[in-house]
């Protein structure tokens, strides 16, 4: 790896930050908008290994948001198309790929064959993240999670905390819910938004792994992939 690809890296964190940066491990779920967006950032940072997790393939429905929505792209497995890309940024970088839906039966036989140092939860449905989640804190695996980057468009809006301190995001809602069957009201980052839903934007459309579409704009869920990987990347230096 060339030094002048990461000058401007190492000079803002000092070589002994950045080569934790090169020994990390971190696991993504969800290639969309916002889990896109962070494998991105991750791998011009210089994090070493990447673990990429999404069973899609790329629509043209995912043009207005997603990273590697491209015209090109379409009908590409979501998992072979970043591979190519990030390793076309940094072809040093380590990548696994796993074209699977996480569900509770797989989870945590992944996460122990990974064993990464970082999780990023940018699953978009509420069971997968339930389970991730739960998972991660099972084996003390430092996780950041993302909420709902829908039907919303104030940018100053969003906000990096403490699940528990979560509030205006019906995703985050429900997710805690569920979390607090199992005793868990804390103890993980969430990346959300505090501006309010407006009932029109949302549409009932039943499908395998949701039942509602919510309207988006191409720069919010960028913005809460970026937000994930500051997390990480911070988390790992210190």
């Amino acid at each position: 790896m060339t030094d002048e690809q990461h000058n401007r890296t190492i000079l803002l964190l000092g070589e002994e930050k950045f080569k934790k940066l090169q020994n990390a491990h971190v696991l993504i779920v969800g290639l969309g908008g916002v889990g896109g967006y962070a494998a991105e950032q991750l791998c011009r940072a210089g994090i070493g290994k990447l673990t990429l997790i999404d069973a899609d393939i790329v629509n043209e429905s995912n043009i207005n948001r997603q990273i590697i929505a491209t015209h090109s792209n379409i009908g590409k497995i979501k998992t072979d198309a970043f591979e190519n890309r990030l390793k076309d940024i940094n072809p040093y970088l380590k990548i696994i790929k796993q074209t699977v839906f996480i569900s509770y039966e797989n989870i945590e036989e992944i996460l122990q064959n990974s064993n990464p140092d970082y999780v990023v939860d940018a699953a978009d449905t509420l069971m997968p993240k339930v389970n991730l989640i739960i998972t991660c804190l099972k084996f003390n695996i430092p996780l950041i999670s993302s909420m709902g980057a829908g039907g919303r468009l104030n940018p100053e809006k969003i906000q990096i905390a403490d699940i528990s301190k979560t509030y205006n995001c019906g995703l985050a809602r429900m997710l805690r819910k569920r979390l607090h069957k199992f005793g868990i009201r804390t103890g993980f980052k969430a990346v959300f938004s505090s501006e309010k839903v407006k009932p029109e934007h949302i549409i009932i459309e039943e499908s395998k792994n949701k039942k509602t579409n919510v309207g988006t704009i191409s720069y919010m869920p960028a913005i809460f992939g970026l937000f994930c990987a500051s997390v990480v990347i911070q988390d790992l230096i210190e």
